[in-house]
């Protein structure tokens, strides 16, 4: 270890070896998100209290529905990363490892309903 250089100690991606990944995972869901959610907005806007048929008609449209599925699966796995740093600051030991599990598996089934009914209105 004594002949290591201070740019080789610091080359790695943090103690987890996942770190830099992970930042730019956040990073690129928060760019796409700062663009799908006003389209999601003013996509889903004049729908709130129109008629069910209304609804169900307009959605089965592709562009409509694209934007409202991008929209629930990229906003959930931003959740999922998010909720799992902080899950990571805060606590530690079997409760850090439980919760991190629970919020995973909370936002894989909220991103699953939403695309069912999503791909369940569009088809």
């Amino acid at each position: 270890m004594g002949f290591m250089t201070n740019r080789k100690r610091a080359e790695g991606l943090g103690a987890a070896h996942r770190g830099t990944q992970h930042f730019w995972s956040m990073t690129i869901s928060s760019v796409g998100l700062l663009m799908l959610v006003p389209l999601f907005v003013f996509t889903f806007g004049p729908m709130l209290g129109a008629p069910y048929e209304q609804v169900n008609a307009y959605f089965a449209r592709p562009f409509p529905a694209i934007v409202a599925g991008l929209t629930i699966l990229v906003g959930m796995m931003h959740f999922k990363n998010g909720v799992q740093i902080a899950i990571e600051d805060y606590t530690d030991g079997l409760t850090r490892k439980v919760l991190i599990i629970v919020m995973i598996c909370i936002s894989y089934a909220l991103a699953a309903t939403g695309l069912f009914a999503i791909a369940r209105i569009a088809l």
